[in-house]
């Protein structure tokens, strides 16, 4: 157990990714924002790939201030791979998760601390506004936590971002998870922490032009609706029901109204058309099939996943019964 007279230790981890001409800045920043603060902090730069020499620089820093530490990947992996190796290498009883390319403010994470240090578990940056988004980002964010809230096991919080800070409590069970596929924000949340949010307005990026692609968000999306939700996985078998009811009435409809009441409305149903009939209500049936191994595909796919059953925050005058081992 840390002696409580000494500072806490905060990490700041910070993914970095062709940011060459924005590290040292942000790192200068950082040290006179939380230089007034009561705490201990240690830097945690991880290159996700870079080739612009962002290593080099992230090298200059290490070798002048102990406190930096850099994580150098053999090639790009991504962002959510960037931060899972930074927590995984993090020390601090605290970790503030933050980009390199100045749009989640380094102002604001004294205001992250102190929230921690009151009790929260979690403290999550909100975007109120982005200052250099694009239309069809601003479209597109919106229209993801539209669907996810409506389809997802987890509510995340509409325009919640990565900048965070978590316990260590929080890291821990995070680090438990094993999913390959993975939105870190999204599955914090899973956690269920005690989650404090603090909006900001992001300004534009200090120098180049975002990273992340049409294509790569919406990859990213994909990705978090999937592992969020088996909504999708369902679509096929809720589609295959409706198809089955409406052309299962519509068939008997048809017989009733064409060979027991003789046509009395004068409908004169065809050959061609009862057939179509026929081939929409076995092709309702096929698709009801396939919903009912969609179900069976989603007990797998929890079991990869292999998530905790449970997070247990702590135990009180918790004893053991007679029949069970002491460890």
């Amino acid at each position: 157990m840390s002696n409580p007279t000494e500072k806490p230790t905060v990490s700041l981890i910070i993914p970095v990714f062709n940011e060459r001409d924005s590290v040292a800045t942000l790192y200068h920043e950082l040290v006179t924002i939380l230089q007034p603060l009561s705490i201990t902090v240690e830097f945690v730069f991880v290159d996700d790939g870079s080739t612009d020499g962002s290593v080099e620089q992230l090298a200059v820093l290490a070798n002048a201030d102990s406190r930096v530490r850099v994580i150098e990947f053999t090639r790009n992996f991504g962002k959510e791979m960037a931060t899972t190796a930074g927590l995984r290498q993090c020390r601090g009883e605290a970790a503030i998760m933050l980009d390199a390319d100045g749009q989640h403010p380094a102002t604001l994470v004294p205001e992250l601390i102190k929230h921690w240090q009151a009790g929260k578990e979690m403290v999550v940056g909100v975007r109120t506004a982005n200052q250099s988004e694009p239309l069809f980002k601003h479209v597109g964010s919106w229209l993801f936590y539209a669907i996810i809230n409506a389809i997802g096991e987890t509510k995340v919080m509409p325009q919640s971002t990565d900048f965070r800070l978590i316990n260590r409590f929080g890291v821990d069970q995070f680090l438990m998870l094993t999913e390959h596929q993975r939105m870190t924000r999204s599955l914090f949340d899973w956690l269920g922490l005690k989650t404090e949010y603090v909006p900001f307005v992001a300004p534009p990026r200090r120098h180049g032009l975002a990273r992340y692609s049409f294509l790569k968000l919406l990859k990213l999306a994909m990705s978090t609706f999937v592992a969020n939700s088996l909504v999708p996985l369902k679509i096929a078998g809720y589609l295959g029901i409706v198809i089955t009811l409406f052309s299962g009435l519509f068939g008997v409809f048809i017989i009733v109204e064409k060979y027991i009441l003789n046509d009395p409305w004068g409908m004169s149903f065809s050959g061609p058309a009862m057939l179509a009939v026929l081939n929409l209500f076995l092709i309702g049936i096929v698709l009801s099939c396939l919903g009912l191994i969609a179900l069976y595909i989603a007990n797998i796919h929890r079991e990869v996943s292999n998530r905790p059953l449970y997070v247990i925050r702590r135990q009180r005058n918790i004893k053991l019964s007679s029949s069970e081992p002491s460890i």
